[in-house]
């Protein structure tokens, strides 16, 4: 058997070419993309504490809780720390008009107690 310059340069692309079309590359369906996507909010979420919301000064709490409790969704003096009683007071109220409950405070609920953003005169 003869074994020619040809036959050994096609037998060595045809080697070198298998690997390429072997490989396969890991799947990654919609859902994968959407659990981990969740994992990592919940993730988030958990480590929210509602003791301070996050980037709330203590008298911008102080503020919020005032407004509610003069609306009536709370009792009490403010205490300046956004704790449960201010989560649940806002929830209330976003409830109440039919906005979202999951994250407090609403920028509609904040506008509502008349805190929103000031217009200049």
């Amino acid at each position: 058997m003869r074994i020619n310059l040809q036959n050994l340069v096609s037998t060595g692309l045809l080697l070198i070419a298998v690997p390429c079309f072997g490989t396969t590359r890991p799947r990654h369906n919609s859902t994968t993309h959407a659990t981990l996507r969740n994992a990592r909010y919940s993730h988030n979420t958990r480590s929210v504490r509602h003791e301070s919301a996050p980037g709330m000064a203590p008298e911008r709490a102080t503020e919020i809780q005032s407004a509610l409790i003069k609306s009536g969704y709370m009792s009490g003096e403010p205490t300046g720390s956004w704790d449960s009683q201010s989560v649940a007071a806002m929830q209330k109220l976003q409830g109440d008009n039919g906005w979202q409950t999951k994250i407090t405070p609403d920028s509609r609920a904040l506008i509502k107690l008349g805190l929103g953003p000031q217009q200049p005169n």
